[in-house]
């Protein structure tokens, strides 16, 4: 494919910087580019460079991606790399995802240097996470425990286990696979026990809308079946307003052509759960997540959520 120099952009954390050299390696095999055609140009975002508070109360979702998509916008990159998890349930003006990158292992990981599931943690045992969602879940699972904020890069957290900062804490499957860290996973938690982000375990790529060149390049990459799961998992999202301030989870999945969907809200002392569960045509993804989502606002409390106009 004859094509102009592509220019990939994403943040520059270990996993950011894996997660790219993979769109960059599967670009390069699906056109027959040369290496030189696809570069990679590491932006700092505000998620990066502000490690001193919980996510939750500096603004989000967006985050990790604001910087990113002003390059994209500016067109001082072409394509931009994200961990879907990380994106706002409604793009900029003038942007659109152009491909999702088959799925990688969606479940979360436990970790403890001691402990070898978390229900073998002993009453009063201290978790870190700067997941909101995996905070209200571990709460709702195990009240006794207590939960202390880890801000940080995969290696940042796993040193902050290894300082006795806590006793365990939960990590994605994929980004640990990604990085070539598996081998630090005390134990999978099943999807069953613990319901992931929505959208967890899945790269996006971020293209500026109108550019024919970019969406031919990164439409070579995209996996149907990863696009209706996340299709549901997003409407889902959307539809609850989903952010880091609101604990949500939500996982879809494709057997035998029809697309299964479980969703939930929770509130942040994981005192309250709401889980609702969906399965229709992969056709009808979008308002499969939707309908998930009206149900948990029919008998949810108004305060854990404002209804949108998805």
């Amino acid at each position: 494919m004859q094509a102009t120099r592509i220019r990939i952009g994403t943040r520059g954390s270990p996993l950011a910087l894996a997660q790219a050299h993979e769109v960059k390696d599967r670009i390069i095999a699906a056109h027959g580019l040369a290496d030189e055609a696809v570069t990679i140009h590491v932006i700092k975002t505000t998620g990066d460079r502000v490690l001193d508070r919980p996510l939750s109360e500096i603004g989000g979702k967006g985050l990790f991606t604001k910087e990113i998509e002003e390059a994209l916008h500016a067109n001082e990159i072409d394509v931009a790399v994200h961990s879907m998890k990380d994106m706002q349930t409604v793009l900029p003006d003038g942007l659109v995802i152009g491909a999702l990158l088959p799925r990688e292992d969606p479940r979360d990981a436990f970790i403890s240097l001691r402990h070898e599931t978390f229900a073998t943690l002993p009453p009063n045992a201290v978790v870190g996470t700067s997941s909101l969602r995996r905070k209200s879940q571990v709460l709702h699972a195990r009240p006794d425990l207590r939960v202390v904020d880890f801000r940080g890069n995969v290696q940042t957290r796993l040193r902050k286990l290894e300082d006795g900062v806590a006793e365990a804490t939960f990590l994605a499957v994929a980004g640990l696979k990604r990085l070539g860290l598996q081998d630090r996973i005390t134990s999978p938690v099943s999807i069953e026990h613990m319901l992931p982000a929505v959208a967890q375990g899945v790269i996006g790529l971020e293209i500026r809308e109108g550019d024919e060149i970019s969406a031919a390049i990164v439409s070579a990459l995209n996996d149907m079946t990863t696009a209706w799961a996340v299709a549901a998992e997003r409407a889902f999202l959307a539809r609850l307003e989903g952010s880091c301030r609101t604990p949500i989870a939500g996982y879809g999945s494709i057997k035998d052509g029809e697309l299964h969907f479980r969703g939930q809200l929770l509130s942040p002392d994981g005192v309250t759960c709401y889980d609702v569960s969906r399965s229709g045509k992969v056709g009808d993804a979008r308002d499969l997540g939707l309908s998930a989502a009206d149900e948990i606002l029919s008998i949810a409390d108004p305060a854990l959520l404002v209804r949108s106009s998805v």
